[in-house]
């Protein structure tokens, strides 16, 4: 008997590796025809790698078809013969919303010598048309539905663009931030400041969001005068901080991301500001924690980082870029609405020359 139960426990054992082995050998199959998939796309790289930003200068681009903001649609095909600046806009960008007055001036008459501007952005179309109308912004402006036309140019960011041709092939290398793409209209800021010049990848580690993309909720940012929504993330440094630790003192409030140029630029300054203890600093930023202690390391930082998961506190506060920042006065309540970019940050504390007292 002891022999029989011994036999059915080894049988029942090979049963279970036999099946095992047919699931691992489906799963395998499965993940390399994603694999493919991917590669066929474009997004994967035959040595499985991701693939850089960018395609290379002479790439014929796949044609597409999208709907216009005023109604119809567009192909990239109906161009030939003409040169086009394609720009990749999100309006959830600070960046891009700084192009928008420039975009707004640009002469409407016919230059040979100047590309056609062709905005291609994404998110609500209502959103987007009384976004550009506002700035009566006269480029054609393109919608896609999420990310589907960036992700097959390889344009992980915004504002950044190409330069194509009259045969349809890119003329230049990936252009990134909205300085070197306003350069090709000859628009140029003399007093360009780090934000001004940069390009963000604030939707998602891949520079866009489907989630971002097509949402409803507010992006703009919450206006002044609104409680401040709490929230309580843990620290890079350990630990846990809470937004109600800070009543009773100003706070100025900064959502950063450890990939995004700007931010790192504006870093130094606020340790600079709160050294001085003129207000208290909180940094939200995101992404690898590890990533995040290089960079508290590499400037230097003794104010509060904390981490939020993905853009769960941005969304709360109704902004979905970086750098941007909040001042919040001591009841808990936002002593002005959002400022994007790094001067427009440092700016907010100018008007109040309270100090800070004591650090969480």
């Amino acid at each position: 008997m002891g022999q029989v139960l011994l036999w059915v426990a080894i049988l029942t054992v090979c049963w279970f590796a036999y099946h095992l082995f047919l699931q691992n050998g489906r799963l395998q199959l499965r993940l390399e025809a994603l694999e493919k998939e991917l590669q066929a796309q474009g997004i994967l790289s035959d040595s499985g790698k991701g693939l850089p930003n960018g395609v290379p200068p002479g790439s014929l681009l796949n044609d597409f078809e999208l709907p216009l903001l005023s109604g119809g649609t567009m192909t990239l095909s109906q161009w030939r013969g003409k040169k086009v600046l394609l720009i990749f806009f999100n309006p959830g960008c600070a960046y891009c919303l700084q192009m928008l007055p420039k975009l707004a001036t640009l002469p409407q008459d016919v230059d040979e010598r100047r590309p056609v501007p062709l905005i291609i952005s994404t998110g609500e179309a209502e959103e987007n048309r009384r976004l550009f109308e506002r700035y009566q912004a006269p480029p054609p402006v393109l919608l896609q539905e999420g990310s589907e036309v960036a992700t097959l140019y390889r344009v992980f960011g915004t504002p950044m663009g190409y330069l194509v041709d009259e045969r349809g092939q890119t003329a230049t290398e990936l252009v990134k931030g909205s300085d070197d793409l306003l350069a090709f209209f000859g628009v140029r800021n003399q007093h360009a400041t780090p934000a001004a010049k940069g390009s963000s990848n604030g939707q998602d580690r891949r520079g866009f969001s489907r989630f971002l993309g097509n949402s409803k909720i507010k992006r703009d940012g919450l206006e002044a005068g609104v409680r401040a929504p709490e929230f309580t993330l843990p620290r890079v440094d350990g630990g846990e901080l809470s937004l109600k630790q800070y009543l009773g003192q100003r706070v100025l409030l900064v959502f950063s991301d450890p990939l995004c140029e700007p931010c790192q630029q504006l870093a130094p300054k606020l340790e600079n500001l709160y050294r001085r203890g003129d207000v208290q600093v909180l940094m939200i930023s995101r992404g690898d924690t590890e990533a995040n202690r290089e960079k508290v390391a590499e400037h230097g930082l003794t104010f509060p980082v904390v981490l939020q998961g993905h853009w769960e506190v941005s969304r709360s506060y109704g902004i979905f870029a970086t750098p941007v920042g909040f001042l919040i006065d001591e009841e808990g309540v936002l002593a002005t609405s959002v400022a994007m970019g790094a001067d427009s940050i440092l700016k907010l504390t100018a008007a109040n020359g309270s100090r800070a007292t004591a650090r969480p």
